[in-house]
């Protein structure tokens, strides 16, 4: 059955216009993925994947120095209560390119990337639930033509893998809701049990990337009961208790105490206690001290102009097809839920967040499902496919050209409504990632033609990653700097990089549109 339903997909997807924005998205990815750099977050994660396969060395069980701890790398206490379940697979493709040649950074990039257009393609599935073909391409053309998206796909190995899981397993979800309302004649225990083994699995696997997984199978379950079948919900029994033993097996954290330790996960995730200091709106807050519009504003400002009047026209339309019967509301405001839920939590809650809003990244594909609608409803009046496709590329048009600016810093985005990237940067943070260091490093090795010293004030091994023979990269708060030295500056929390002390003048600086994201100043 999982064999059938996978050539059904692959059938759908050579008839399918996505098909196209596939072939472009990769054709563009393939061409540019060494250009995105490191970013804070990654070498340790990476690490982890490295390790992770220790958990599962039965050579290494018997042994008579086996400790857990050596399956979640150099950094145990960061990673150890954070789920590998996406890392736990990609780590072979990623090693595979390396064995090609490929450098480490670019390997986890590229299928990063490669990951998130799976997540393109299920995106259009789910559209074309309530929509025509080209209406559910041009919601997908609008995601993906998302400066800060695109971004966040190649260096962004937590959140974006999280957003591809948690759709594909309330598609799934769904799919199995319909399967269970409906059952064919004559249809066995054990048949019905294999359409619930796929969305266990991506359940089990999207709850062990982030604790916010279970939340797709409560959406699939209130669109279940919407189809008034009720005696069939036991079956939501083993579905659960499939997707908590994929959880388990494929997370060592909880080996030892499975039920224990995943309730220890949760209460830390909710709580998620951080002092890292957020700069929003030309001050500087910490992180569980926001002011209550942050995520607002954030997802206002970095997502294009075009996506959110989309939306709310799209959001009218759709509740008027629902209350015609056009269109059934079952499945559609479970998908609502999946935006509302998170932000009224966030709302409520006020938990700490930093890095943009980028934790929360994955509520945000209903908004472009709502702009689908929109387009749908276009699309009806306006028969000509070629007009069609002229109204599709004004509605990305205004993500493609920030990207062409911004890149490779395309996650740095914000729209016209704050001006601009680079009127933006002194208000709110752009490169919080440090992923700037890539290309300052290979600046200065082309500016120099004798071995120097490169001081840098965080994460001096990201930097030190990309230098070659000429420059010496060092710790700036281990070493004291010498004349002659250099010093990369970043700009996260402080953007205005100007007031750094004695006013040294730069020698470099990595900017786009006006944003300075590194200088590299000589003392």
């Amino acid at each position: 059955m999982a064999i059938n339903q996978l050539k059904s997909y692959i059938h759908k997807f050579i008839e399918t216009p996505i098909l196209f924005l596939l072939v472009i998205n990769l054709a563009i990815g393939l061409f540019t993925y060494k250009d995105f750099g490191l970013s804070l977050d990654e070498p340790l994660f990476y690490r982890y994947a490295e390790a992770i396969g220790y958990a599962y060395s039965p050579s290494e069980w018997f042994g008579e120095d086996f400790d857990l701890i050596n399956a979640y790398g150099p950094s145990p206490g960061d990673h150890a209560n954070r789920g590998p379940g996406y890392i736990l697979f990609a780590r072979f493709p990623a090693s595979f390119l390396q064995s090609l040649g490929l450098d480490f950074a670019s390997s986890w990039h590229l299928i990063n990337f490669l990951t998130f257009q799976v997540g393109i393609f299920f995106f259009y599935v789910l559209c074309l639930r309530w929509m025509q073909p080209w209406a559910a391409f041009g919601a997908a053309a609008l995601l993906s033509s998302q400066p800060m998206i695109w971004g966040h796909a190649f260096i962004n190995p937590k959140d974006p893998p999280f957003l591809v899981f948690f759709l594909i397993t309330l598609e799934l979800g769904f799919r199995m809701a319909e399967k269970l309302a409906k059952p064919q004649d004559g249809e066995t225990k054990f048949q019905t049990l294999k359409f619930i083994i796929l969305p266990a699995i991506f359940l089990g696997l999207t709850t062990n990337i982030r604790v916010l997984g279970p939340l797709a199978a409560v959406l699939a379950g209130i669109y279940f009961l919407t189809l008034k079948k009720q005696t069939r919900i036991w079956w939501y029994l083993p579905y659960l208790l499939i997707a908590y033993a994929v959880m388990v097996i494929t997370w060592p954290f909880l080996w030892d105490a499975p039920l224990e330790k995943f309730v220890q996960v949760i209460k830390f995730m909710v709580d998620n206690p951080t002092t890292l200091q957020v700069y929003f709106y030309g001050a500087s807050y910490q992180a569980d001290s926001l002011p209550l519009r942050y995520l607002p504003t954030l997802m206002f400002i970095t997502l294009t102009e075009t996506v959110w009047p989309l939306a709310i026209i799209g959001f009218v339309i759709a509740i008027k097809k629902g209350f015609r019967k056009e269109i059934t509301l079952g499945s559609l405001l479970p998908t609502l839920g999946w935006f509302v839920v998170p932000l009224v939590f966030v709302l409520l809650r006020r938990p700490p967040m930093y890095d943009g809003f980028r934790h929360f990244l994955f509520i945000i594909l209903p908004i472009f499902v709502l702009a689908g609608f929109a387009m749908d409803s276009a699309f009806k009046r306006i028969k000509q496919a070629w007009l069609q496709g002229v109204l599709i590329i004004l509605f990305i048009l205004p993500g493609i050209l920030p990207s062409i600016q911004l890149h490779p810093y395309q996650y740095t985005y914000y729209n016209q409504f704050v001006g601009g990237t680079g009127n933006a940067a002194l208000r709110f943070e752009t490169d919080y990632w440090l992923t700037c260091y890539k290309e300052s490093v290979e600046q200065l090795e082309a500016s120099i033609d004798e071995p120097v010293n490169l001081f840098v004030r965080r994460e001096f091994q990201i930097a030190a990653y990309y230098a070659q023979d000429q420059v010496n990269v060092l710790d700036h708060k281990r070493k004291l700097v010498q004349p002659g030295d250099y010093i990369l500056h970043n700009s996260r929390v402080n953007p205005v990089l100007n007031t750094f002390p004695n006013m040294l003048p730069y020698f470099l600086r990595v900017e786009r549109d006006g944003a300075i994201y590194c200088e590299i100043r000589k003392k």
